[in-house]
């Protein structure tokens, strides 16, 4: 990455080696910002627009914990990081969506994210609970449980205040659309998404810190075993707090120090969001270089015979 030129640093090319023959190409861009909107390092051009997608659930989260919808219904931290998180639809991680809306005297008919194939209810939907959250905070204030994902919605304009307020722009600026779930995901500068995860992780918001170290304490329960977001917050321990989201969204917060790392992968692909994450990591300082190696032993080794190379640097090493 290039630091402080904003127009002209190249993205970044991943490419797939085949017996060290490139066979396929990707192309991504990041960007690292401070909590006020500073680049700090760019790849690629920071303007460029894409949907944040569940990236945004510690946003959303946000809403719950400055709601009073906590406190109100007793709910813990273990409940605050399944609603960040983009789960895989274990036991222990369905169990802590049901929990959340047991203790809100919540019916689980209520969620409205769909039911996943071959599978029984919406409880088991990786956005369940996000959508338990926003329950929450409806019957913390009294809002109409029916119509919680419509964007008029006082939930879905709660959580639209607090991205505002968070990026210091008006509300009425921003372009939404509907997530996969149901709910609205909003369309995004690369350089916002990044400003917002500098806010995620600075420290300076106590409800804000609140949703971080839920996170970073209980992180099988934003992703899962096996996952790139459990795994690099496991190994940061408690350095990182990372969010992944569709279509090679990744995003990634240095805790404490209020920076914020935001990439898009331009044809969505998750090999390349991961290699490009770990190449990055590794560059900018963030990650000790045995746990990066072994995040990319984990997520990008793909056979004697295939490699995966960052600007013509192969990411395991």
């Amino acid at each position: 990455m290039t630091m402080g030129k904003r127009n002209h640093s190249p993205a970044l090319d991943i490419h797939l080696l085949r017996e060290g023959i490139i066979e396929s190409r990707h192309q991504a861009e990041a960007v690292v910002c401070d909590t006020r909107g500073r680049i700090l390092s760019i790849a690629g051009n920071p303007e460029t627009d894409c949907f944040i997608r569940s990236a945004l659930k510690p946003v959303q989260a946000l809403a719950v914990t400055a709601s009073g919808a906590m406190e109100q219904f007793n709910l813990n931290d273990r409940d605050l990081a399944v609603m960040c998180g983009s789960h895989q639809h274990t036991l222990e991680q369905v169990r802590q969506v049901f929990n959340i809306l047991w203790h809100c005297d919540i019916d689980p008919t209520a969620l409205q994210c769909p039911i996943p194939q071959d599978l029984d209810s919406p409880l088991q939907h990786n956005c369940s609970g996000k959508h338990a959250g926003m329950l929450a905070i409806c019957q913390q204030c009294r809002w109409p449980l029916q119509t919680y994902m419509e964007s008029r919605h006082p939930v879905q304009q709660l959580i639209l205040n607090h991205m505002a307020e968070l990026l210091k722009m008006p509300a009425a600026e921003f372009m939404a659309a509907h997530d996969d779930c149901g709910v609205p995901t909003y369309f995004l500068q690369l350089e916002q998404i990044a400003t917002l995860y500098a806010q995620i992780s600075a420290g300076d918001n106590l409800n804000m810190e609140r949703v971080t170290r839920a996170m970073v304490h209980h992180p099988t329960l934003v992703a899962g075993q096996g996952q790139f977001d459990t795994d690099l917050m496991t190994l940061s321990a408690g350095e990182l707090v990372s969010k992944s989201g569709a279509e090679g969204v990744q995003c990634i917060g240095r805790i404490g120090e209020g920076m914020g790392l935001a990439i898009k992968v331009k044809d969505g692909a998750k090999r390349a969001k991961y290699a490009v994450a770990i190449y990055l990591l590794r560059e900018l300082g963030w990650l000790d270089p045995s746990h990066a190696e072994t995040l990319a032993q984990r997520y990008i080794s793909l056979s004697d015979y295939k490699r995966l190379e960052v600007n013509g640097e192969l990411v395991i090493l």
